[in-house]
């Protein structure tokens, strides 16, 4: 019993996160077979932790928390079961994350750096990918998987 009482308080801890180093507004489109969203959201993030919180409306309609799981309305899962449920199996267990903070992908394959930042194409048996970011956008687009996110500073 004791131990089932640590697994608990270890399970909603891992989503429970508290204080954020930046929260930053931003115009966010996302679009995948699970999740269909165009409309202001926050990005929140420390070190550890991402919080992205999207708004239709004025009103929060969902949130996604990235620490070790990924928590959202329907719980926590692990970073691989979040791709299988909600993107690809096949993508990295990290890319949520990465797309979010504008960090390379797919440990920076066919990265090409310009002035403002970079761009990766990457294209396999899984995925079709081009992943661009820039100091006022991040566009990330697998046209195999019909997968898009879109982030843009407002401005």
């Amino acid at each position: 019993m004791r131990y089932l009482g640590l697994l608990f308080l270890l399970l909603f801890s891992a989503c429970s996160i508290k204080e954020y180093a930046q929260t930053k507004t931003k115009i966010i489109i996302i679009k995948s077979p699970q999740i269909k969203f165009a409309d202001l959201g926050y990005v929140r993030n420390t070190n550890k932790a991402i919080e992205l919180e999207l708004f239709m409306a004025g009103k929060s309609i969902k949130k996604i928390t990235i620490n070790n799981l990924i928590c959202v309305d329907d719980g926590c899962m692990t970073k691989g079961g979040f791709n299988e449920d909600y993107l690809v199996s096949s993508y990295p267990s990290d890319i949520l994350q990465h797309i979010l903070l504008g960090l390379p992908i797919y440990d920076a394959k066919n990265i090409q750096k310009n002035e403002d930042g970079y761009i990766q194409k990457i294209k396999d048996e899984n995925v079709d990918i081009k992943y661009k970011v820039t100091n006022k956008q991040i566009f990330f687009k697998d046209k195999k998987n019909k997968i898009i996110f879109k982030i843009k500073e407002l401005n």
